[in-house]
């Protein structure tokens, strides 16, 4: 199976951006399968019924969420209706917490993807633990037997928690990628045993900015510690980031993972695919 995840998309920008490449990236790449980060898409915090359309729209087949998953007060709702949204699986049991943290989806093709969001608790609001809640999601649904591919969306400040995740689905995932610090790492790779992984996937965003956000209001407060308004995302062209990965079709295990940056101001890298048939 060919997929791709997208890390956070920020405000108009990222939105923008996706609409504008991923439709040509699912041709390109042979996409069969494609996940979102959302949780920044609704002007930088959390998300709305009409953002979530234009990323659908854009080719989205699944979006994920995060620490800002109700920011926007609608989505306490919207999730409760739309089963292609997931929030973290280690808000379970919270019983204020609507929504899924874990959803299986069927492709075009006929493949089962499984779809895991997680929140860590390193420097973040303390939730459930990460490792049990993917323990559990990963035993009920066994990559190989009731999954073809399995993603897991680790959504954390500290790299060595999103590392640790990785080694923790490593054998029992496709694809263990972090996201929240808005920067893609340079670490793409298949673990040892056989799970891709990138410490963070980047944001699909404006990147003359501060993490995605117009750069005024970051610099006054890093540089006086007074808060003179609220973060507003930068509005220039976006840098599309995310991860490319290919999977086994016997074990669902990686075969291939590279990243994807296409647009904006950071250097572009597009993996190169090859087809049986050609495309017409």
């Amino acid at each position: 199976m060919r997929f791709a995840f997208f890390g956070d998309v920020v405000g108009r920008s990222g939105r923008e951006g996706l609409a504008e490449h991923l439709p040509g990236l699912r041709r390109r790449l042979g996409l069969e399968f494609v996940i979102v980060h959302a949780e920044n898409a609704a002007a930088g915090f959390g998300i709305t019924e009409a953002t979530a359309r234009e990323l659908f729209d854009a080719g989205a087949d699944c979006l994920t969420l995060g620490n800002h998953s109700w920011d926007q007060k609608e989505a306490m709702t919207y999730i409760v209706r739309e089963p292609r949204l997931i929030r973290p699986l280690n808000y379970s049991t919270f019983a204020a917490a609507p929504g899924r943290g874990a959803q299986l989806f069927t492709t075009d093709a006929g493949k089962q993807i499984l779809v895991i969001n997680l929140l860590g608790r390193v420097h973040m609001d303390s939730l459930d633990d990460p490792f049990a809640a993917v323990d559990k999601a990963l035993e009920d649904c066994p990559l190989g037997l009731a999954a073809d591919a399995i993603v897991v969306d680790m959504h954390a400040e500290a790299t060595s928690e999103k590392m640790a995740m990785g080694h923790f689905c490593d054998g029992r995932a496709s694809l263990v990628v972090g996201t929240h610090t808005h920067v893609p790492t340079a670490d793409a790779q298949i673990l040892p045993g056989g799970a891709a992984y990138q410490t963070d996937a980047g944001a699909c965003a404006d990147y003359d900015s501060v993490i995605g956000n117009q750069k005024e209001e970051p610099l006054r407060r890093f540089t006086t510690r007074i808060s003179g308004g609220r973060y507003k995302p930068a509005e220039g062209p976006a840098t599309v980031c995310g991860v490319f990965v290919e999977t086994d079709p016997a074990s669902g295990l990686a075969r291939r993972v590279e990243p994807i940056r296409i647009g904006g101001r950071l250097a572009q890298t597009v993996p190169q695919v090859e087809f049986d048939t050609p495309l017409p």
